[in-house]
């Protein structure tokens, strides 16, 4: 079993920034993956960036360039540093960790970027 929480997200205007954290109860060593998933309103909810135990490194399209996804293996937190908000990624943004063949996820945080 895994456990996650999320905090750190907000109301911030377009252009500005934001940096998730993702807390889990279990040593991240021991996860498979661990990734972000926002959902819009009326959206399925899609997956924004992912870290691999190795290190590997995926990002979505739309957020190339913009975000980028860290790691504290000493906090056991993971991160998503988000730059250059646009009002495109309000969502709700959900942490998630893969571990032998399950996926768990956090409660998620609400992230509203104003124009």
């Amino acid at each position: 079993q895994v456990q996650l929480v999320e905090s750190g997200g907000g109301l911030v205007r377009a252009g500005g920034s934001l940096r998730l954290s993702c807390a889990a109860s279990v040593s991240i060593f021991s996860i498979d993956a661990m990734g972000w998933f926002r959902q819009a309103p009326g959206k399925q909810r899609a997956l924004v960036a992912a870290i691999t135990s190795g290190g590997s490194i995926n990002y979505a399209d739309f957020v190339k360039g913009r975000f980028t996804i860290s790691r504290d293996f000493a906090k056991n937190t993971v991160y998503l540093q988000m730059n250059s908000l646009k009002p495109a990624d309000t969502a709700v943004y959900y942490c998630s960790a893969d571990n032998k063949s399950l996926r768990y996820w956090g409660q998620g945080t609400q992230v509203t970027v104003s124009s």
